[in-house]
């Protein structure tokens, strides 16, 4: 029996050969993914007719299940063409979030690895509108990125996911939307759900990808998309001091694109002209791709 994806949310779950509406029920309490977290997963869009970059989103999850020890069983090209057939399945009147992923039924060694053999694949699409571009508050979060030495940093991984929610309680318990995220050695990382930018006298910097947080999609393209405008854009160690003394900051991410912060810590700010150009030139760029 299916089961709503969050009460009365449109939702279509692609596993073994169906179509099945809502939330089916696919994994057990033996199931290598419940109890020792072997999933990965990747995040596209789809909105106003344009699936950007959903060719790279299928891409990385195939290599999110390699780095997680699991074996990329479908192609991404035949992910791309469920997609086209999922969407079909909705009304079209609201953003949908596309999400493949895979995990693994049975363990190697003592139950603790995952059996690649094992892994399963599913692509499950839900209606999600996106954040509107008026902002978000940021605050830094007692809580750190982990490196490529201690956790799977290198995969769109689920296990990496409740560090990220327990910053978000923790800024929210203190009145903030986000927590902005510093890395093993103390520089900053991202945000607790997406990338990070900052501006000073119209430069644009942002984290250098060091092992401790994916380098995005959206903030590749929308890194790609500044710089054909003409726009300098810095990749280097950036620190708390930084954000401190920016003239703006916004935030990149599949699931809204380009959203700038509103206050960051006790300091307010107003939406910037770079974050409303920035999200002009992708929303362009989308739906002329």
């Amino acid at each position: 029996m299916a089961h709503g994806t969050r009460a009365g949310t449109p939702t279509w779950t692609y596993v073994d050969g169906d179509w099945i509406e809502g939330n089916p029920p696919l994994i057990g309490p033996v199931s290598h993914a419940m109890w020792l977290a072997s999933t990965v997963f990747d995040g596209a869009r789809w909105f106003e007719g344009v699936s950007p970059d959903l060719d790279l989103h299928c891409q990385r999850v195939n290599r999110s299940a390699r780095a997680l020890g699991l074996e990329a069983t479908v192609p991404a090209e035949q992910i791309e063409a469920l997609v086209a057939d999922g969407v079909k399945k909705f009304d079209g009147k609201t953003a949908i979030y596309v999400k493949p992923m895979y995990w693994a039924e049975h363990g190697g060694y003592m139950g603790v690895p995952a059996d690649p053999a094992s892994t399963r694949f599913c692509l499950c699409l839900f209606e999600s509108p996106m954040i509107a571009p008026s902002g978000f508050s940021l605050t830094l979060s007692p809580f750190r990125r982990p490196s490529l030495e201690t956790a799977p940093t290198d995969a769109k991984a689920g296990c990496l996911y409740p560090n990220s929610g327990r910053a978000i309680r923790e800024a929210q318990a203190r009145g903030f939307d986000n927590a902005l995220m510093l890395d093993m050695v103390g520089n900053v990382a991202e945000t607790a759900t997406s990338n990070i930018f900052m501006v000073k006298d119209g430069v644009v910097f942002t984290p250098v990808p060091n092992g401790s947080f994916l380098s995005g999609i959206t903030r590749h393209r929308a890194m790609t998309l500044m710089r054909a405008d003409g726009r300098q854009v810095v990749e280097k160690s950036l620190t708390m001091a930084d954000f401190r003394d920016a003239d703006e900051i916004f935030a990149t991410g599949n699931h809204s694109k380009v959203v700038p912060v509103i206050r960051f810590e006790e300091r307010d700010l107003q939406p910037g002209p770079v974050a409303h150009a920035v999200r002009d030139l992708y929303m362009d760029w989308a739906h002329s791709a």
